[in-house]
């Protein structure tokens, strides 16, 4: 792509996309590129709708993956291209409705048991912790921790926003005690390389090495621990709007999913099959 990629990354860095965001772009139009074998600006609308049918009917991707090639593909051709027919022509996919899956807080207790490695656990108990994202985990650096005031300062989250969350006691001394076998900086959880933060799919790797030696099988990721915290405070009666704060949504509408979740009304529902008389038991 050539000249083309480095007008679309500078398109993407000039309107303030993340790192991550620019690269998973300029992932998306190069294997446009390479399914047809030419530059993506020699494409028509009907190719382009042709590979939108290749990725449902072939590669049966997942609608999220499906919607990121679209939005790749709307920036690419209305933003570095200029060309007005993307956004009508390039439709997405209607979107699934998933309830995220949480671990109890007893599943919680023993896939921290599994972990023997200090840095492991660490940052798998400050994503718990802290409902934190795992980029957002990963990119911590020793300054955020503020143990006299008890927070966590999240530098540049997603949406390019500070904020703070609260710092758990117990998570202080477990950073103190990692703290004292690795004071590498600037990150406080560096990878091989000590000048770049630990990987988010090193951070994925360790939480399924640590699924699969606490024997849980539900499909669950490191992203799961971000769930969980949300339940476990919605359970323990935090108010949502609280809690929408502290893990840094937008919309409180985002945060209700927690709500279908949390077991606090289910716990006062009884089964209709409860409040039948007395069966017979053989």
């Amino acid at each position: 792509m050539g000249k083309l990629r480095e007008r679309l990354e500078q398109d993407l860095e000039i309107r303030g996309f993340s790192p991550e965001t620019r690269k998973a772009y300029v992932y998306r139009i190069r294997a446009l590129a390479r399914h047809f074998g030419r530059s993506p600006d020699q494409l028509t609308p009907r190719e382009i709708q042709d590979y939108q049918l290749y990725l449902t009917r072939e590669r049966k991707v997942a609608w999220s993956t499906f919607n990121q090639a679209v939005y790749a593909m709307r920036f690419f051709y209305g933003v570095t291209l200029g060309r007005e027919w993307a956004v009508t022509q390039i439709p997405y996919q209607r979107t699934g409705y998933r309830l995220p899956v949480v671990l109890s807080q007893e599943e919680v207790g023993r896939l921290f048991d599994a972990v023997e490695n200090p840095k492991h656990r660490a940052i798998l108990m400050t994503i718990y912790a802290t409902g934190l994202r795992v980029s957002e985990a990963v990119h911590l650096r020793l300054e955020d921790i503020d143990s006299e005031r008890m927070m966590v300062r999240i530098d540049q989250g997603k949406g390019r926003r500070d904020r703070y969350v609260m710092l758990s006691p117990r998570l202080v001394g477990v950073l103190r005690e990692y703290w004292k076998l690795d004071r590498s900086r600037p990150w406080l959880f560096p990878g091989r390389d000590p000048r770049r933060p630990l990987t988010r799919t090193a951070v994925h790797k360790i939480f399924q090495k640590a699924r699969r030696r606490a024997r849980i099988v539900k499909r669950v990721s490191a992203h799961s621990l971000r769930h969980s915290f949300a339940t476990h405070l919605l359970e323990a009666g935090v108010h949502l709007r609280k809690i929408q704060l502290l893990l840094g949504h937008r919309s409180l509408r985002t945060t209700q999913v927690y709500t279908h979740v949390a077991r606090v009304d289910l716990e006062q529902t009884p089964s209709p099959l409860d409040l039948l008389p007395d069966l017979r038991t053989s």
